[in-house]
């Protein structure tokens, strides 16, 4: 393979911060709340130009549930807050009446603390909770390296419009979704084991209606979705299993995502001119403008999480969360799946914490991630070296936001 060297240039260190979030998702917009709202100065970095991530970019637009299954709401804190936030302005569908409006337990049985909402409100709602927080928010902008002092990250290395400069930081939050920072610092990472499917969400307009079609649903097609117990209710769109059996990819190689976007595209393309052929108003709305990646690569972090252990007491837990495919599951998560021990300034959050391939499924979704984002933005905001973290000053600072932390806060 040939090669080139690059030149060796000085970089600007154009700023600093005591938190830098890496990514804009729903686990990037948590801890840049938290941490600013502890009165940390707050950089977040998001290569696309909109928050959301997966939520809003990628249409994903079902804030999966806060609660059991049976009635009991396990997740709190700014996960709540987020849920209410994505529909402050319109209801797209499955409003949970039973559970913003002080319903009975028999009328929250009937019914998952779930609801889909509209992703551009979603998007621009949260840049302007964050703006007013304070957090200061570079659109456009890659993380290309970090530059590290002994075990800690000292500057972040960026590039957008502007070029390539340095940012010094206290503490880096990676919630990029694939782990990108870990790999950049030296962290252990894992990927996961079978890669992700082929899916690329659509709205589309028909007979005077708006509609979401998920087109793809990677691991879990509707006939899969029945045998575990859901049916089609509480989510409720136009469903297609996903959409190339025989593609897998694992989200963390550029050509490889690329290939599968071009994949993606050319069965949604064909899909609508069908579609468009039998109902002339049928046309497309608004479509993913980012890989539908669910599950790439991961911190391996001082403790791993498995699907086995539901409603294990963890003495280091940071909230909970449910199993978003069945009812019943609960599970408490430690704060050691959010950090490693090789980078002390470094904490995961989101989709790339430290967890099992079983455990993945479970705790990439959008209310785990604002759980994990959360804590390490609360974490990040009591300092930096996070192998020695208070975890009862932790704990302490997460139950004063409403957070619950333990099955026994839930199950009494």
């Amino acid at each position: 393979m040939s090669f080139i060297l690059e030149p060796q240039r000085q970089l600007n260190v154009d700023s600093s911060c005591d938190v830098l979030v890496a990514g804009g998702g729903i686990a990037g917009i948590a801890a840049a709340m938290a941490a600013a709202r502890a009165g940390k100065k707050v950089t977040l970095v998001e290569r696309e130009y909109a928050l959301g991530g997966m939520a809003t970019l990628g249409l994903i637009t079902i804030y999966l549930p806060l609660c059991d299954g049976e009635g009991n709401q396990l997740i709190y804190g700014i996960a709540e807050e987020l849920l209410k936030l994505s529909i402050k302005h319109v209801v797209e569908a499955n409003y949970p009446k039973a559970w913003i409006e002080g319903g009975s337990l028999e009328e929250r049985k009937k019914s998952r603390y779930v609801v889909q909402y509209n992703p551009h409100l979603f998007a621009l709602s949260a840049e302007e909770l964050l703006l007013d927080l304070g957090v200061t928010i570079l659109y456009g902008t890659l993380i290309a390296s970090v530059a590290k002092e002994g075990d800690f990250i000292s500057h972040v290395v960026v590039e957008n419009k502007s070029g390539r400069s340095a940012i010094a930081v206290e503490s880096v939050i990676d919630a990029t979704g694939d782990a990108d920072i870990c790999a950049m610092a030296g962290a252990k990472t894992a990927l996961h084991g079978r890669g992700n499917g082929l899916a690329s969400w659509y709205y589309y307009f028909t007979q005077g209606k708006v509609s979401l079609k998920m087109f793809g649903l990677a691991d879990l097609p509707p006939s899969k979705l029945q045998e575990k117990g859901q049916g089609n209710d509480p989510y409720k769109a136009a469903k297609v299993a996903s959409l190339d059996e025989n593609v897998r990819f694992s989200g963390v190689d550029g050509e490889e995502l690329s290939q599968a976007v071009i994949a993606a595209h050319k069965k949604m393309y064909e899909d609508l001119l069908k579609f468009h052929a039998e109902d002339d108003t049928y046309v497309p709305v608004t479509i993913s403008t980012i890989p539908l990646v669910r599950m790439s690569r991961r911190l391996c972090g001082a403790y791993t999480m498995d699907e086995s252990e539901e409603r294990k007491f963890f003495p280091d837990s940071i909230g909970l969360t449910g199993d978003w495919r069945k009812k019943g599951p609960a599970f408490e998560i430690p704060f050691g799946t959010l950090y490693g021990n090789e980078v002390k300034n470094l904490l995961a959050a989101g989709r790339d914490i430290s967890v099992t391939d079983a455990m993945w499924d479970i705790t990439r979704v959008i209310p785990t991630c604002a759980v994990t984002g959360e804590a390490a933005g609360v974490a990040a905001a009591m300092g930096n070296d996070f192998t020695k973290t208070d975890i009862k000053a932790l704990q302490e600072r997460l139950i004063a936001n409403g957070v619950k932390l333990h099955v026994s806060d839930v199950y009494k």
